[in-house]
């Protein structure tokens, strides 16, 4: 029974995987149709018009629907965007991913840097890991931290 403590870890990520890999039966459940938000700490005034996506998502302009609208609560402003043409389920993928070919990386990626360039008036970058020494945990998270493909996210 002690030899078999691995089934259950991969028999989870094995159902997680099949689960992410079968289509949504809704169109609004697809991954590429989906709002992506972000709550920004500033009035909606401080961050533009609906005409006018703030910088770094203006650079996807012509690719992106974006909305700006008072956060619930009076607690600043929601910045949300979508692409205007689904994203094909191929680059969707798990495999696409990782290997930093999802195009939703990159709008996730503009608007963590859209909401860092309106509340610090600049793009926070994370620090050097703060040790000089490779050890072996520190290789670990070097590696899913550069599959997370510069969203932020493990």
């Amino acid at each position: 029974m002690r030899k078999l403590w691995w089934v259950v870890p991969v028999a989870a990520a094995g159902a997680v995987a099949v689960r992410r890999s079968q289509p949504a039966h809704r169109a609004d459940e697809r991954a590429g149709e989906r709002w992506l938000t972000v709550t920004v700490n500033r009035p909606p005034a401080d961050i533009g018009s609906e005409g006018k996506p703030p910088p770094p998502l203006d650079d996807l302009a012509e690719r992106i629907d974006v909305q700006i609208r008072p956060a619930p609560g009076d607690r600043g402003t929601e910045l949300a965007a979508r692409f205007k043409e689904p994203v094909p389920p191929a680059t969707a993928s798990v495999p696409a991913r990782l290997a930093g070919q999802d195009p939703r990386q990159e709008l996730r990626r503009a608007l963590r840097d859209a909401k860092s360039l309106l509340e610090a008036g600049e793009v926070l970058q994370p620090d050097a890991p703060p040790t000089s020494r490779p050890t072996p945990g520190g290789k670990l998270v070097q590696i899913f931290t550069r599959r997370s493909g510069g969203e932020g996210v493990l």
